[in-house]
């Protein structure tokens, strides 16, 4: 190997490792941003899963702010999701090729979906609400109140827990099975596993199993983040 092809072969090396030490970062950034999550929701208490705009209208007042606070941070963690898995595509698709592929489709569609579906409609009913508080007569509340119940009844639907939950799930599912044969270690990949079917399992819509799926997930960002950020390319 000439002088010139080593040097090259370095500098592609250190952009490799710094590839992966960024996507580690933003690993364990998205994990630190859902344990912030998590007290944002215990102050305000979970959402109505019911009841149409009229039961989101009686839930929010005193509440808007915090949940502003919820949407900004899901928005920003779902983007984290975009450079983490083309890390692990990088990582792992040596070991098996398609099912990262496939991966990499569901945690996509997850991001797309997450942010237009679950984070659009919220971001409308936080709007409405601020409208509506603000209406100066009944005829413009019963306007802003209707077009909430629209979205309250999209959040409602058992499809919003698939774009939400499943298809992430199913993506880490994909991702733990190819990580059991890599240097990514056990731990890894059986939170990741764990993750994908209590993701799975979240259609029953029994919170403790939703609950879970989060934790199990947020783990498994920490121990990917940390393994990211030591991982050289081969």
């Amino acid at each position: 190997m000439s002088v010139d092809e080593a040097a090259a072969d370095a500098a592609s090396g250190n952009r490799g490792r710094q590839s992966y030490r960024w996507s580690g970062v933003a690993s364990l950034t998205l994990a630190l941003g859902y344990l912030a999550i998590i007290p944002l929701f215990a102050h305000v208490g979970a959402p109505p899963t019911g009841g149409g705009g009229e039961a989101f209208f009686t839930y929010l007042p005193g509440k808007t702010g915090t949940w502003w606070w919820i949407l900004g941070l899901s928005v920003f963690t779902d983007l984290l999701y975009i450079p983490l898995a083309l890390a692990l595509w990088m990582a792992l698709k040596s070991v098996n090729h398609y099912l990262m592929a496939l991966a990499a489709i569901f945690i996509g569609m997850f991001v797309i979906l997450d942010l237009a579906v679950t984070w659009g409609h919220y971001a409308s009913i936080l709007t409405l609400f601020r409208s509506y508080s603000q209406a100066a007569d009944d005829a413009h509340r019963s306007a802003y109140l209707a077009a909430a119940g629209y979205a309250a009844a999209v959040l409602a639907t058992p499809v919003e827990t698939v774009y939400a939950i499943v298809i992430p799930s199913v993506g880490i599912l994909l991702i733990g099975v190819v990580m059991l044969k890599s240097h990514f270690g056990k731990l890894a990949a059986c939170l990741a596993l764990t993750t994908g079917v209590l993701g799975i399992l979240a259609l029953t819509g029994w919170f403790p199993v939703i609950m879970g799926n989060a934790l199990f997930a947020t783990g498994w960002f920490f121990v990917v983040g940390y393994k990211l950020i030591r991982l050289r390319p081969e």
